[in-house]
């Protein structure tokens, strides 16, 4: 199983887990977290959250076309790792999530 802090302008928010790659994922809001949700599409009124795909929110984060390209081709992790993609460009992503490899 791999795991991810997801952080909103700094402030550990959450964290995403992947149970079964490709099958299974799963976000949760640290229990304290009191502040405004990673997404409109999650919010914290659910504290929990459960996929049986890659979580589009997460998915619109990562990168296309060119840059996947050579993201791929730099990192050396297939095309349809997506919770991979996420973790290696998770420290520079658009806008205020950022996301970090959690540490077991």
């Amino acid at each position: 199983m791999r795991a991810a802090q997801i952080f909103i302008h700094g402030e550990l928010a959450g964290r995403l887990e992947e149970l079964e790659p490709g099958k299974r994922y799963r976000f949760a809001y640290e229990p304290d977290y009191n502040a405004p949700p990673i997404s409109l599409t999650l919010p914290t009124t659910t504290r929990e959250y459960w996929f049986d795909r890659f979580p589009p929110f997460f998915d619109g984060l990562l990168p296309e076309g060119v840059m996947l390209e050579g993201l791929l081709k730099q990192i050396k992790i297939d095309k349809n790792d997506y919770f991979g993609q996420l973790l290696a460009v998770g420290g520079d992503l658009v806008g205020a999530v950022t996301v970090k490899e959690a540490s077991e």
